[in-house]
């Protein structure tokens, strides 16, 4: 069970990191839009090849899945309502950092309980562990940056980073004891559920934010990062 934290920490731990950078360099717009398209590749490729791949082929409970996958998407929507409402329904940039910190929440939680589940069978999923470790970055850095330009202390927003890790630490742990016996398909639809999460914060915040900073070559930066999370997947 530590060993489960602890990993799951690590992968977390470049949430932490990223804030750090964003806090200590002024990243150009256009650069900060170029590395949030690469961590939206990473995240595609995530999605395509480590959390729905598994679920694949089972035609007999495609609809359940796909139950998951929406459940995952729904919360993210009603979340970012909540947070939109909180905000004066303002889309600026405290808005766009806070959906993508909520993003992190929801696909970092489930998929720390998978990477925690992986040590079941034997040595940590490195392809999933590198996967999280690299999009974090991007998350944390263009989320840092736009709640320091609404003006949230950097304590605050330190705090939050680290909060999110210590939680992905403890879903690891609980992802090692509490599914060590769960049914494969209880699994799938963890991984489903933050796939849902995921795809429904690129949809509306990483991706426009990528765009709307980094201008047409993001497309590029996109394809990078899907290319090099899916060679991690194949290793």
């Amino acid at each position: 069970m530590l060993e489960a934290a602890f990993w799951g920490f690590i992968a977390a731990s470049s949430l932490i990191a990223g804030a750090v950078v964003a806090f200590m360099v002024r990243i150009p717009d256009q650069v900060l839009g170029l590395i949030l398209a690469f961590g939206s590749g990473v995240l595609m490729s995530t999605v395509a090849f480590e959390l729905v791949s598994d679920s694949l082929g089972d035609a007999p409970r495609v609809g359940l899945y796909g139950l998951a996958l929406g459940a995952g998407a729904l919360t993210f929507y009603l979340g970012s309502v909540v947070l939109a409402r909180r905000d004066g329904g303002e889309r600026g940039s405290r808005n766009q950092g806070s959906t993508i910190v909520l993003g992190t929440i929801l696909d970092g939680i489930p998929e720390s309980v998978v990477l925690g589940l992986s040590l079941i069978a034997g040595p940590v999923s490195i392809p999933v562990l590198v996967a999280v470790f690299i999009s974090n970055v991007p998350e944390a850095l263009g989320a840092s940056a736009d709640l320091m330009a609404a003006r949230m202390r950097r304590t605050r927003i330190l705090a939050l980073w680290i909060l999110v890790a210590l939680a992905s630490a403890a879903a690891s742990a609980l992802g090692f004891v509490l599914l060590s016996g769960a049914p494969k398909e209880a699994v799938i639809m963890v991984q489903l559920y933050a796939g849902g999460a995921i795809l429904a914060m690129l949809s509306e915040s990483m991706a426009p934010e990528a765009y709307q900073k980094g201008g047409r070559a993001v497309g590029l930066a996109t394809a990078l990062g899907f290319a090099v999370a899916a060679t991690l997947s194949a290793g």
